[in-house]
């Protein structure tokens, strides 16, 4: 009787630990894991107060695009800002935008009034750092505050030590 019992129980036991395999889970998305680029550009009447730049590699139709402009550093401590950043002068107001494809992105300078009346300082030699965030990190809307560059690096995960440039 003894001898039936364990013969029933290693059967069982064996049963149990095969059931523990199942499907294999779907093949992991391909294309880039969530990147920081940077950019220092000049907005002009000569550029249409825009310039285009290429992603390599391109990214994927469900990735996003967040972009951030150098708003200030103080003590070797760098302050982004989320794009679209709106200023205001006596003529009226300016803004920095963005748009974005799979293969490039456009930073943009746009306002209601003649933008030559802009200082050089709000055209000239601008600092925007560009984070791709991967599509299938999130679905909807993600937990952290976007606006907050220093909380999306560290939510997704992001090694910003090495930034690559672009030119």
């Amino acid at each position: 009787m003894k001898r039936i019992f364990l013969f029933l129980a290693v059967v069982a036991s064996a049963a149990v630990f095969q059931s523990c395999e199942g499907d294999q889970g779907p093949i992991g998305p391909d294309g880039p894991a969530s990147e920081v680029f940077e950019v220092t550009t000049s907005f002009t009447g000569a550029n249409n107060y825009l310039q285009t730049f290429v992603l390599d590699p391109v990214i994927l139709q469900s990735d996003n695009i967040l972009v951030y402009e150098l708003a200030d550093t103080s003590d070797n401590i760098d302050t982004w800002a989320l794009l679209p950043q709106i200023y205001y002068f006596d003529q009226g107001q300016a803004q920095y935008n963005y748009t974005f494809s799979f293969d490039q992105f456009t930073l943009l300078l746009d306002g209601d009034f003649n933008l030559d009346l802009l200082p050089t300082s709000f055209t000239t030699n601008k600092t925007f750092r560009i984070v791709i965030v991967p599509g299938y990190f999130s679905k909807g809307t993600a937990p952290v505050d976007t606006k907050d560059y220093n909380a999306v690096i560290k939510y997704y995960n992001i090694d910003d030590s090495n930034v690559k440039i672009l030119k």
